[in-house]
């Protein structure tokens, strides 16, 4: 059968029209391009990368970055885009964008032309379809530049215009778009590169907005070049300048100040999340300042950190918080205002405020600083002095303003070791989980670690005449619980105890970093090793309290409590006074002033408070039946050891008891023992047992827990 030519030209039309059509479908398969968004998921799908720190005043002292994949702030609508940048970026990018439906065919038909010519293309890649991949990465892989990646964006920037408003596309690309490192969008890229709100950006801006968009890491040539052509700029000096500043990262500088990084940490912990802090930014510049130029001086060989915490009494608002500076730390992202230390002498002032409150002691009451051992469960007890020296006997003034350690322990011994801790987890130091018996005599000392801000709280507590509340971060957060944890007439003594340059100049000199030119009491402290110094104090207005030391937990060098913290609390007590000095407190009613001799010690005569009640007009060597009635023997948490080759009923303990115990009873694990004046002894049996000293109507005096193996 012979086939016509008319049949022939129908076959081969028909394999050519079936070529053609499989063709099209493997190349619509091969440049399908990703189904593309609307446009109100996109918005929905929005996260900020930032968190933002506020001072009380609405000024910005931090961000936190949240997300470390891009930095962005919030969207930014097109209404609240500068015209200037709108406009000037269109014309750049894509001057017929107004008109076609995703691809510019006339912009197109001239890149092919100037490829076969070897001219110059101004390129044709459309808004939409730069914006269809910042919504789908895949379309603008790296090295995918070839005409079937083109044709997939050509595609994706024809659905979304078909599915979008211009101004939803332009509105999404300007928020979408990669700048300057890690910068995305309208909103970074004002504030971090022009110190601006995008509404604010003018002309210059937005023609360097638009230089970078094809090259973000663009030198500052090369987009002063750019940008002057797209501004049609005859004079480009301005442009020039302001791209410069631009790629310097000056500007991203100041619109993230970074004045309170460890406190963003701790507030900021959700994408886009404003808090607006109590923080005066004049006042943790002013403390960031004073702690940088300290350090500095000090040099990195001798201290390497810092922190300071500023209160306000009234309040509690934390005013300042400077978690560290920097500089030469190995260890800047700890938080050292937060982190627990051992405390050293600064725990002493609310020790001596407990026993003055029980009528225990008075500001004159004579302690002994001489050599002392005391028996602990785990040995003898022998502290000392700053100084190694003793200085015989001593008024609890001068003892307390000198930070003598021999006084202080003996002082702990006249109170009880847990009745202390017990007062100080009342004043918020939190990190004393264990009970007295673990910390022993040494708490006196600041054996305890605390962390800076509980010790701004407690000193603060006794300006406010001991009535403590909790500290506050945040604006408009409750007041919380306000409680009297301390005697008021006790926490006055205290205060001016602390505030009297004359009864420390002996320790510390007539005239040092504690001496201000206006009312104020502080306490420094310093603790084993020189790992740690501390310099907390309060006026009538602020509580100021620095810790000066190395976060790694190294030792310093050559750097004590006057010489490390204490010159940055007088430098920030200064600003915080500037005109308006402190002023002594009230006397409170429960305290009544009396002059007072001493005689037997070094201390001239004087005007002393007293609480009511306690006041003596000469201090002189008290009789033993005259102390405070207490256990002596055996001591709180001691472990006594039987010796097998020793008959058990010579190896009985002798119970010793201080003070005028006349009618006092002895109770060994709640069972009577014996009169307390009668020299009791006991036969001591495995176990653990608690004797309990109670006076005649049955009350309890004291108590002691002993250990017998």
């Amino acid at each position: 059968m012979t086939t016509t030519p008319s049949r022939r030209w129908f076959d081969m039309l028909a394999w050519v029209a079936l070529a053609a059509l499989v063709l099209a479908t493997a190349a619509h398969l091969v440049t399908r391009p990703p189904a593309m968004p609307d446009y109100d998921a996109v918005r929905a799908a929005w996260k900020p990368s930032e968190a933002w720190l506020y001072d009380r005043e609405g000024r910005l002292l931090d961000s936190e970055r949240v997300n470390f994949e891009r930095r962005r702030l919030a969207w930014v609508p097109l209404k609240d885009i500068s015209p200037a940048v709108r406009g000037t970026v269109v014309t750049a990018e894509d001057k017929r964008f107004w008109s076609h439906g995703g691809v510019d065919w006339l912009a197109m038909a001239s890149a092919v032309r100037a490829r076969w010519t070897g001219g110059r293309s101004r390129g044709a890649s459309t808004l939409p379809m730069q914006l269809a991949a910042f919504l789908a990465p895949e379309l603008a892989q790296p090295g995918q530049r070839g005409w079937l990646a083109k044709l997939r964006q050509m595609r994706a920037g024809q659905e979304l215009a078909a599915h979008w408003t211009h101004d939803q596309m332009l509105e999404a690309y300007l928020n979408l778009v990669p700048l300057r490192g890690e910068i995305q969008g309208i909103g970074a890229g004002a504030e971090n590169l022009f110190g601006k709100r995008p509404a604010d950006m003018n002309r210059t801006d937005a023609a360097l907005f638009a230089g970078l968009l094809p090259n973000p890491a663009a030198s500052p040539d090369a987009l002063g070049a750019r940008a002057c052509r797209i501004a049609h700029a005859a004079d480009c000096g301005a442009i020039r300048a302001a791209a410069g500043v631009l790629t310097s990262g000056e500007r991203a500088a100041r619109s993230d100040p970074a004045l309170a990084p460890h406190l963003a940490v701790r507030l900021l912990d959700k994408p886009g999340k404003r808090v607006t802090s109590t923080i005066d930014r004049d006042v943790q510049t002013a403390a960031t300042v004073a702690m940088r130029r300290q350090l500095a001086g000090l040099g990195r060989d001798r201290v390497r950190d810092g922190a300071v915490v500023v209160l306000d009494n009234a309040t509690g608002e934390v005013l300042a918080y400077v978690g560290g500076v920097g500089l030469k730390s190995t260890a800047a992202q700890v938080d050292g205002a937060n982190a627990r230390r051992q405390a050293g002498s600064t725990l002493k002032p609310h020790l001596y405020a407990q026993v003055i409150e029980h009528g225990w002691l008075t500001a004159a009451s004579i302690l002994d600083d001489s050599p002392v051992q005391l028996d602990t469960a785990s040995g003898l007890y022998v502290p000392k002095n700053y100084d190694h020296s003793f200085k015989g006997p001593v008024s609890v003034r001068s003892a307390l303003a000198s930070s003598l350690n021999i006084p202080a322990v003996r002082t702990l011994v006249i109170d009880d070791v847990q009745e202390f801790r017990d007062r100080l987890w009342a004043l918020g130091y939190h990190g004393l989980v264990e009970d007295g018996e673990y910390y022993g005599f040494s708490l006196a000392l600041g054996s305890a670690e605390v962390s800076l801000v509980e010790q701004a709280n407690a000193f603060r507590t006794l300006a406010n005449l001991g009535r403590w509340s909790p500290v506050h971060f945040v604006m408009g957060e409750p007041r919380g619980e306000e409680r009297q944890i301390v005697n008021p007439g006790a926490a006055f003594i205290v205060g001016d105890i602390l505030a009297d340059a004359s009864a420390r100049t002996d320790a510390f000199g007539a005239d040092s970093a504690l001496r201000l030119p206006f009312w104020a009491a502080a306490k420094t402290g310093t603790s084993k090793g020189m790992r740690d110094n501390w310099c907390i104090g309060f006026s009538d207005r602020y509580t100021v309290a620095v810790w000066v030391g190395n976060l790694e937990g190294d030792s310093m060098r050559a750097v004590s409590g006057t010489s490390g913290a204490a010159p940055v609390w007088r430098d920030v007590m200064l600003a915080l006074h500037a005109g308006r000095p402190g002023k002594p407190p009230a006397i409170p009613g429960n305290v009544e002033a009396r002059r007072i001799a001493l005689p037997g010690t070094r201390e001239p005569p004087r005007r002393e408070y007293f609480l009511r009640g306690t006041a003596q007009s000469e201090m002189a060597a008290a009789p033993a039946v005259a102390r405070r009635p207490r256990i002596t023997s055996p001591v709180s948490g001691s472990v006594y050891a039987l010796d097998p080759d020793i008959p058990i009923d010579r190896q009985r303990m002798a119970v010793i008891v201080s003070g005028d115990v006349t009618g006092y009873r002895l109770l060994l694990d709640k069972a009577v023992l014996g009169d307390a004046d009668a020299g009791q002894q006991l036969l001591p049996r495995p176990g653990s047992h608690i004797l309990t000293l109670v006076d005649p109507g049955g009350r309890m005096i004291d108590r002691v827990r002993f250990t017998v193996r």
